[in-house]
């Protein structure tokens, strides 16, 4: 015999909860959303990104191709009897478009606590150069004195 456990509507907190399963069909890729967040932190671009029971060393792929970080990978599902799971598992994958400035050829990636975190450096850049405007020989600048007299 089965029991139904009732429990009081929350308002607002059920209507997150509800939009964050994904069982809506605005949201079916919602099932391999990785969270990230991101900063700049030591002249250096850090993408945080949730990714709790994973290995890194077998489950995560990490590739830059151009402008564009991608973070993909496999979440194992534990062969266990359960009642219940909210668990997400499967793969997932997540592409990120880096910040102008950024140099993908010293990429460091760490990975603890559930949380992957990757950083690319930012490639400083002087704030402005001024540029000299030159005439072509054969022309004068109407301000500069020809040292001649006009001709007639």
């Amino acid at each position: 015999m089965s029991t139904i456990a009732l429990r009081a509507p929350r308002g607002f907190a059920d209507l997150l909860d509800w939009l964050e399963t994904g069982s809506t069909p605005f949201l079916r890729d919602a099932d391999n959303l990785v969270r990230v967040e991101d900063f700049v932190r030591d002249d250096r671009y850090v993408v945080r990104a949730e990714l709790p029971g994973i290995d890194p060393d077998k489950d995560v792929e990490l590739t830059i191709e151009g402008d564009y970080l991608t973070i993909a990978g496999h979440r194992r599902e534990e062969k266990v009897e359960k009642n219940h799971s909210e668990f997400r598992y499967g793969s997932f994958s997540r592409t990120l478009r880096l910040p102008p400035g950024t140099d993908a050829d010293d990429v460091t990636a760490t990975y603890g606590d559930g949380v992957l975190e990757v950083s690319v450096p930012m490639v400083t850049k002087e704030a402005s150069t001024r540029i000299p405007v030159s005439r072509p020989a054969t022309e004068q600048s109407p301000t500069e004195p020809t040292g001649q007299a006009p001709a007639e």
